[in-house]
């Protein structure tokens, strides 16, 4: 079985309510973040080297530019959602992010905006802007990156907030019709097999829409890396992120939509693991553990079941 049959992804379910498909096009607003500005703190989250999935150079670039080249690089779709991703793309006045998103959402064949930042920085004036882009009839996911919900591992990673928090934004975000997706890490220092599945069920208890599981990245220019290097810090083996990310997947509503259920980085970038360079491995194994132990949701006896898409 393919991967799309044993779990409820992104890509087809908007297919299925588009009728086509819908590709995310990466977005660099120039934003920064409030824990490396002094805001919140200093050094950022110790995971952290934004130059691992972003495009720096992008943030130089206007969005219309932005979006016109990454539409010609993905050439697989004729609508697009604009994914503003770098840093905290809420971290700005109001007005600074109407403009931006408003610069995204006129461009040809957008259908809706996908916004990443912290459970943190998403003030009642920016919820109420997009959920305003939702009223108008666009495709609005407010993605939060959480990672964990062990206050201990926050800490630790110096995340500069706690589950109460998500908990929070989530509730006022669901509240005005916001669509929210959750952004978790498997693998995190202190964090065990059972602190994940822990954070699954506290994250589909406060109220989810979609979810993107991360296995840990170890990365250049990232505390983690300094601490890798000097061999105080594990990296973690694709049979552990398999069987930890397959339950968490078993774990979770048929009704969630996993965006994602691992990632890659590069090398140089990329210390450790070796596997995260190719994001199949991890998508591959999975899938194969879905296959024999059960699909998304048949933890909890309701299992997802595949819908094909009419032809």
């Amino acid at each position: 079985m393919q991967l799309h049959e044993l779990v409820n992804t992104f890509g087809q379910d908007l297919q299925r309510r588009y009728g086509e498909k819908v590709h995310k096009l990466t977005l660099h607003g120039g934003f920064s973040c409030p824990n490396r500005d002094g805001t919140i703190g200093r050094g950022g989250c110790t995971f952290c080297n934004v130059a691992s999935f972003a495009d720096e150079q992008a943030q130089h670039k206007p969005i219309t530019e932005q979006l016109t080249q990454r539409a010609g690089e993905v050439n697989r779709a004729k609508r697009y959602l604009a994914y503003f991703q770098a840093y905290t793309s809420t971290y700005a006045e109001v007005q600074t992010l109407k403009a931006m998103y408003e610069e995204a959402l006129k461009a040809a064949d957008i259908v809706g905006l996908c916004v990443g930042t912290r459970p943190d920085c998403v003030p009642d004036e920016v919820l109420e802007l997009l959920a305003g882009y939702h009223q108008q009839g666009y495709e609005i996911w407010l993605e939060l990156g959480l990672q964990t919900a062990n206050d201990k591992t926050l800490k630790r990673i110096n995340r500069g907030h706690d589950f109460a928090c998500y908990e929070v934004i989530t509730k006022r975000a669901r509240a005005l019709g916001l669509k929210v997706c959750a952004h978790l890490i498997v693998g995190l220092p202190g964090d065990t097999r059972e602190d994940n599945l822990e954070t699954i069920r506290k994250v589909v208890d406060a109220g989810v829409d979609g979810i993107k599981l991360h296995p840990l990245h170890i990365v250049e220019g990232s505390i983690m890396g300094l601490s890798w290097k000097a061999g105080r810090l594990a990296e973690l083996s694709l049979e552990d992120y398999t069987e930890i990310a397959s339950e968490m997947i078993r774990l979770t509503p048929p009704e969630v939509i996993f965006h994602r259920v691992s990632a890659s980085a590069r090398r140089p970038t990329l210390l450790a693991p070796v596997w995260c360079e190719n994001r199949w491995l991890a998508m591959t194994e999975i899938g194969r553990n879905l296959d024999q132990l059960g699909a998304q949701g048949s933890a909890l006896g309701n299992p997802f079941v595949y819908q094909p898409i009419p032809r």
